[in-house]
């Protein structure tokens, strides 16, 4: 039995590393197809600390393989948002003089919170999402930007439209305030009216789930995180199948192969996503 045991633990070691570097191959090799479009935008919203900001660290990591620290990113769970601009997270490719940037960049948006005048207004990811959120715009969360603001983009280009919606929740957070769910109804709506793909990402399942601890392969297996990630599809309308659970890199001092199959899995779903609405626009 032992020996069945570490076979079936071989196979699947050599599932998860094949996935891995499939995906991983997929994501280094994307380039749209559009000539007015250098980058992929995909826009990260959600609930404040919910990991938005470790997420985009945990994909430098995964793609330039080794730990890196290009978003900074709370290491304590508030309920206060650590984003306060709009900033684009670009992605190194290649070293020294070969040095490039990967043709995907990532949005991180200040969190959402209960209550008005609280954490970002939906108005300003709405406008966010057809590129009119300048560069190193600070959020204020008792007005939303309007058209007289600096901070607005008037002139807008394929390029800074968001090509991707993605909703990043906490596994291991109660059940989200009902203010915070009609924002985020709210977001989903202006995003469906664009036209613009939607998916969600379901963050610190390790935390939420004792089996998930333990073993990271546990996490389809996981009868908890199922009905998180059902509750959560009813509550905002994302269908399962649109919902990844992923681990960010937090505590970690080396690479991990589980950690990087989930996350190039729901990256790789988002590269996909995004290249099919480009397509179309």
């Amino acid at each position: 039995m032992h020996f069945v045991h570490l076979g079936t633990e071989l196979t699947d070691l050599l599932y998860i590393l094949r996935e891995k570097q499939k995906n991983l191959k997929y994501v280094q090799e994307y380039k749209p197809e559009k000539d007015d479009i250098r980058y992929l935008r995909i826009l990260l919203y959600g609930p404040v600390g919910a990991g938005k900001s470790s997420f985009i660290n945990s994909v430098s990591n995964v793609l330039r393989g080794r730990m890196t620290i290009p978003a900074l990113a709370s290491a304590m769970t508030s309920d206060k948002s650590f984003t306060k601009k709009y900033e684009t997270h670009k992605f190194i490719k290649g070293r020294g003089s070969s040095k490039t940037f990967y043709p995907l960049v990532f949005n991180d948006i200040m969190g959402l919170e209960d209550g008005t005048n609280r954490g970002v207004h939906a108005d300003d990811i709405k406008l966010a999402l057809r590129g009119h959120v300048k560069e190193d715009y600070k959020f204020n969360p008792v007005a939303p930007l309007t058209q007289d603001d600096p901070g607005y983009n008037p002139t807008i280009s394929a390029d800074d439209k968001v090509h991707v919606l993605v909703c990043v929740m906490s596994a291991n957070t109660p059940q989200m305030k009902s203010s915070v769910l009609e924002k985020m109804k709210s977001i989903r709506e202006a995003a469906s009216d664009l036209g613009i793909p939607q998916m969600a990402m379901m963050t610190r399942i390790d935390e939420a789930c004792g089996e998930t601890e333990r073993d990271l392969r546990n996490v389809y297996k996981s009868k908890y995180l199922r009905k998180k990630m059902k509750d959560f599809s009813s509550a905002v309308g994302i269908p399962m199948n649109c919902i990844f659970p992923v681990k960010n890199y937090s505590e970690e001092i080396d690479m991990n192969d589980d950690v990087d199959a989930l996350i190039l899995s729901a990256l790789r779903k988002m590269v996909d996503f995004g290249d099919d609405f480009i397509e179309r626009i």
